[in-house]
């Protein structure tokens, strides 16, 4: 029984069939049963602990920021699209709405390389300003003229990605209802008029995005300003699948790296990685990140973004397109399945699992543990496991930066091995990883740890 929390309905849901039942709306919902899973749900209503059986596709993130306590943010799709594969043209915009909405490369942002070898999919992307979520299926026809295989995407764009989950169980019905009735939008174009947002015009609304602030989702009764929520069993699957190399990427997340996750379609789980990886760097202490960039969730992106790439200094993206591998210029880290690298020689230290992360690793395991052995026993424990971990890391960063801005604020600026171990570091294995996460931050300390390399 304790196992079920390790069990992968995300997972499962990828590799499974095309699409899920059409959902009849909700006549309680007054106009609002677009949405799938809990579309009507009042933001203040806390949420009741399900077992993972429980838990659909529709359970997907949210961003990270802050919600005051009772507010609900305001439906904003500003745009809804259709996307088809044509043999002869390749993939396509076939429908949109608006019809003046620039949605140059979203063809093929929402209809990842390689999709031809799966049935579904669900993608998360970027589109200048806006954030996307497009569900894509695979349907065999026969015909010749469409070589025996239908292939189409249902997506929308909104300012951020917080309620494109509410819309996940429609836009699986809505392309499975365009590959067996292609050419009817009724039903696309009602939902459009229905959550349509208004777009305020202003300087860099073309281009420029506004700070996503990567505050934990932890239990909204601990930080009920917190709101947030993440997809359910993603955190633990993370952490399950990559073992004790999330340390690996903890601190290079941490440090702000260009972080370029690749694994072949399907590519929808693939974007709960890059959303973990960037939870891994939550700081709430005050005045820590103002001299680094902006952590940019860039979920799924191909060779057409690689322009938009070269001018970026920190993002964590995914992509199906093995060629990324060759261009170096664009990333700091490349991960490939479970086999995280880089090729900067000043970070290889970085890459090394030392006796600090390995005591994190079994510390963060045992709180797991412990988590599900409480769960089992009081019906009404609360608190879930993905909380667990976000607050774990969370913690691990406050305590490594309150003591370097209390050594900063010190008489004499020094750095010491039993500071380091008291932060939960290796003084040795980590030295590396401390020397550049000073140089990032701009923290004004002297590291006295010695060089064990260097006699």
């Amino acid at each position: 029984m304790v196992e079920r929390g390790d069990e992968a309905p995300l997972l499962r849901w990828a590799e499974g069939p095309a699409v899920s039942p059409p959902l009849a709306p909700d006549p309680q919902a007054g106009g609002r049963g677009w949405g799938g899973g809990g579309g009507g749900r009042a933001a203040a209503e806390p949420p009741r602990r399900r077992e993972p059986e429980e838990l659909g596709p529709s359970q997907v993130l949210l961003q990270p920021g802050r919600l005051e306590l009772g507010d609900v943010e305001e439906d904003q799709v500003v745009a809804v699209f259709v996307v088809t594969f044509d043999p002869r043209s390749g993939n396509m915009v076939e429908w949109c709405l608006p019809q003046d909405i620039d949605l140059e490369g979203v063809e093929f942002k929402s209809m990842a390389s390689g999709s031809h070898k799966i049935q579904s999919d669900f993608i998360y992307f970027r589109k200048g300003p806006f954030f996307g979520l497009a569900c894509f299926a695979n349907m065999p026809v026969e015909s010749e003229l469409e070589r025996g295989a239908r292939m189409k995407s249902v997506g929308i764009l909104s300012p951020s990605y917080t309620l494109l989950y509410r819309y996940m169980h429609f836009l699986e019905n809505q392309v499975r209802h365009q590959l067996e009735m292609p050419g009817h939008y009724s039903h696309l174009a009602a939902f459009y008029e229905d959550k349509k947002g208004v777009l305020h015009a202003g300087p860099g609304s073309g281009g420029s995005l506004p700070p996503v602030y990567w505050l934990p989702s932890i239990h909204r009764y601990m930080y009920p300003e917190m709101k947030i929520t993440h997809p359910a069993g993603c955190m633990s699957q993370f952490i399950k699948f990559f073992g004790e190399q999330i340390l690996i990427l903890w601190k290079f997340a941490l440090l702000r790296k260009r972080i370029l996750i690749f694994s072949p379609p399907p590519v929808g789980v693939v974007c709960y990685r890059v959303y973990c990886c960037c939870c891994l760097a939550n700081v709430s202490l005050p005045g820590i990140g103002g001299t680094v960039p902006e952590s940019k969730p860039f979920f799924y992106v191909n060779v057409a973004d690689i322009q938009s790439l070269e001018v970026e200094v920190s993002y964590v993206a995914c992509t199906t397109e093995k060629i990324f591998e060759e261009k170096r210029e664009l990333y700091d880290v490349y991960v490939d399945n479970q086999n995280v690298k880089t090729h900067h020689d000043h970070l290889q230290p970085l890459l090394k699992i030392n006796s600090a992360d390995r005591e994190k690793y079994r510390r963060l395991n045992e709180q797991r543990q412990m988590l599900l052995y409480s769960q089992e026993v009081e019906e009404d424990y609360n608190p879930c496991e993905e909380d667990l971990f976000v607050l774990f890391f969370l913690e691990q960063n406050n305590r490594i930066f309150q003591t370097l801005l209390e050594v900063s604020a010190s008489q004499d600026k020094t750095l010491t091995a039993e500071h380091a171990r008291g932060m939960g570091l290796d003084p040795q294995g980590d030295r590396s990883f401390l020397m550049d996460l000073l140089e990032a931050y701009g923290i004004d300390v002297m590291l006295v740890i010695d060089n064990p390399c260097c006699p």
